[in-house]
């Protein structure tokens, strides 16, 4: 295929990547040097850890056959080819950092970068540059100081926050919102701006499970799912390019993703056409192999400019949904099928969570196979908020009801559209290109291992790796560990088996799990000694104040109920001799004091 890049090269541009790829790597050609990028800095899977810089559940909702050993977090050129290169950026000792904006943060390693590539690019020449953020994507990580901000923003409003991972989402998006500031200053400084065309888009909704903490209010549903939250996103185009007169308007036609590429192809003036595609179909067909499909893409720059929909025709959302505007039909099991309030995740969400009622996460995989969170089905339905729409399907206008409160699917006025969109879906899935493509591979561990031990291309990579320092004697042993690690895990029947135990296992502990996803409420920390006392002079600061107003004693807080409950965050450090945390539950009128052994669990933001 013919990537983006390589198209805005042909078009005269110099192009640059940096961030999430998340679009192969198997090969050299996977890449995105390979995809017609000169320069990449980022990471290859769905997400890493923004410090460690690997993989993890956390981060992916996975373990892969690398037992998510490796570190992801490459840069490429034309002269080194391996782990991104500064040991500070690859290190995660920034985490506690009280700095403003720590260098080891993975989002200040891509906006440090960003800046660079606009800093030494020669002006005189076209600049087509992919800055694909890791934000707003789990883990929920962000610097410290960035907490206090939205702490304070917050405050002065007169709000506060009842989930911890809505607070870390809030101040990853003031992150995120400020690099883009940077990157506009950027631009601006160098005199570009006023040619610059910026698009900043987002590939679907925000994920309403735990711990996504995100929100489409008042659209229903989320990521995962066919309804407008999880399909309709924010976007928008700014830059001097936009005509005076557009400025400051809302385009109400039908975008796709995919448009993006037809459309910066009509800007660039080269063809969208993947003629590598077209060559490849011949060679397909006489293997009996899946052909590829010409490009689904519409030049929506005309549109933009005279305010017309550019997508007249049916939009292929999933196989399990077709818009043709403005109905939209769904089929079949839909995950987080709920409406969200205005303020969400709060501590409701928290305490469903943690009463093992879900949003429970839907994509969890071991060695690339699915593992659910329950055995049994009505569980698994129940902790995901699965909607099902069926085989009949649910119908919505979202034009006149963009947030889908009425099905139309039965109501007998609408069954010719009802039955044409099914018709048109049923057409639509016939040309799917869906290949077999292939297992985890070891690999993919092993040719990692050699390069630092690092994710990247394992197939006909002779000559493509570049630049990098041998590895230590203490390197060399941890890698021939991991080595012999991976040499057992790789059998079939090996990985099998520890998928079949992982089933059994999750559903039994999933509730002990969810205890860490989210937390709600405030913390005061108390030492043993005087601990009644202490409770005491925080009840005047209004901290036990809710316990008290309930009629409960000090000693009956301090005593009752030790078991967890709720997660919560912390307000301060706790000092030396820590022994007991007032967890104050804002919702059911619980309150307690909770024995500080779990402190681990939730002290790593104080």
């Amino acid at each position: 295929m013919t990537g983006l890049g390589e198209k805005m090269k042909a078009g005269g541009y110099r192009t640059h990547m940096v961030g999430k790829w998340d679009a192969g790597m198997a090969t050299p050609q996977h890449t995105p040097l390979g995809r017609g990028y000169e320069t990449w800095l980022g990471y290859f899977q769905h997400a890493n850890d923004y410090y460690r810089k690997n993989t993890g559940l956390q981060a992916t909702g996975e373990v892969d056959s690398c037992l998510n050993a490796h570190t992801d977090f490459s840069f490429y050129n034309s002269t080194y080819r391996g782990p991104v290169p500064d040991e500070v950026s690859r290190s995660s000792k920034c985490r506690r950092s009280a700095a403003a904006d720590p260098s080891c943060y993975e989002e200040h390693v891509f906006k440090t970068r960003v800046l660079q590539i606009i800093d030494n690019h020669d002006v005189t020449e076209p600049l087509f540059l992919m800055y694909a953020f890791h934000l707003l994507h789990t883990p929920l990580e962000v610097p410290q100081s960035y907490l206090k901000l939205v702490d304070s923003l917050v405050s002065a409003a007169g709000g506060h926050f009842d989930s911890s991972n809505r607070r870390l989402y809030a101040a990853m998006t003031y992150y995120m919102d400020e690099a883009v500031g940077a990157v506009v200053s950027g631009l601006k400084a160098r005199g570009m701006w006023d040619d610059t065309l910026l698009v900043f888009a987002s590939d679907n909704g925000g994920p309403i499970y735990e711990p996504g903490a995100s929100n489409n209010y008042p659209l229903k549903g989320g990521k995962f799912n066919d309804f407008e939250g999880g399909v309709r996103t924010n976007a928008f185009i700014s830059g001097g390019q936009i005509p005076v007169e557009k400025r400051g308007t809302v385009h109400t036609g039908v975008v796709s993703i995919a448009d993006w590429y037809g459309t910066l192809c009509g800007i660039a003036g080269v063809e969208q056409e993947d003629r590598k595609a077209e060559a490849a179909n011949p060679v397909l067909r006489a293997m009996g192999l899946p052909e590829l499909m010409p490009v689904d893409s519409v030049q929506q720059w005309p549109h933009f400019i005279a305010g017309t929909n550019g997508r007249g025709g049916s939009l292929h959302l999933s196989e399990q949904a077709v818009l043709l505007w403005p109905y939209k039909l769904v089929f079949g099991e839909q995950p987080y099928g709920r409406h969200t309030g205005p303020q969400f995740p709060n501590c409701t969400t928290v305490h469903s969570l943690q009463s093992d009622h879900g949003p429970g996460f839907v994509d969890v995989k071991v060695f690339g196979s699915a593992v659910n969170l329950s055995a049994a089905r009505s569980k698994q339905d129940e902790l995901v908020w699965m909607e099902s729409c069926g085989d009949v399907g649910c119908l919505f206008n979202v034009d006149a009801d963009p947030h889908e409160m009425e099905d139309l699917a039965r109501i007998p006025q609408y069954s010719e559209i009802r039955s044409n969109l099914a018709s048109e879906l049923h057409k639509l899935n016939s040309a799917v290109f869906r290949p077999h493509r292939g297992t985890d591979s070891e690999a993919a561990c092993l040719v990692g291992l050699r390069n630092g031990g690092v994710y990247g291309p394992f197939v006909d990579v002779d000559g493509f790796y570049r630049g990098q320092e041998p590895p230590s004697i203490v390197e060399r042993l941890e890698h021939e560990i991991e080595h012999r690690v991976f040499d057992q895990i790789a059998p079939e029947s090996v990985q099998q088996s520890v998928v079949a135990q992982v089933r059994t296992a999750l559903p039994q502990v999933r509730e002990v799990l969810a205890v860490n996803f989210d937390f709600a409420g405030t913390v005061c920390w108390f030492s043993t000694a005087g601990a009644k006392e202490l409770a005491q002079d925080f009840a005047h600061k209004q901290c036990l104040q809710p316990c008290l107003a309930a009629g409960a004693s000090v000693d009956k807080v301090i005593c009752e109920n030790r078991r967890w409950r709720f997660a919560v965050r912390t307000v301060n450090s706790p000092p030396q001799g820590l022994a007991w945390v007032a967890q104050l539950g804002s919702a059911h009128g619980e309150h307690r004091l909770l024995p500080a052994w779990r402190k681990e669990s939730y002290l790593w933001e104080a």
